[in-house]
């Protein structure tokens, strides 16, 4: 068996961000979908195609936009606090050597 080759990304993991927008849309947008149907009437299955098309699309895309700058926020480290500590507020690495 090959083994599976791994990448290093420098900035924003876009894989990430597509497979996490896509389980959240189903996990969050489908129970949406299906609410807001409740409030109109669908004849056809074309209405039904029509009215899925009209509220995925923007699930879809404030679900995206969201995972992107949760994404790009955590790996500019802004939610973090100041210095290079871990998470027990601990120095980490040469600064812990500096405390020393």
């Amino acid at each position: 068996m090959q083994p599976v080759e791994r990448a290093e990304y420098e900035g924003v993991d876009y894989a990430w961000v597509m497979q996490t927008t896509f389980v959240v849309t189903i996990l969050v947008g489908a129970p949406a979908a299906a609410l807001l149907s409740t409030l109109v009437t669908l004849e056809s299955w074309g209405a039904r195609a029509a009215f899925a098309v009209r509220v995925g699309a923007p699930i879809w895309f404030v679900t995206a936009v969201a995972v992107a700058l949760y994404a790009k926020r955590a790996e500019t480290g802004d939610g973090d606090s100041e210095g290079d500590e871990g998470s027990d507020g601990e120095p980490t690495g040469d600064e812990a050597e500096e405390h020393a």
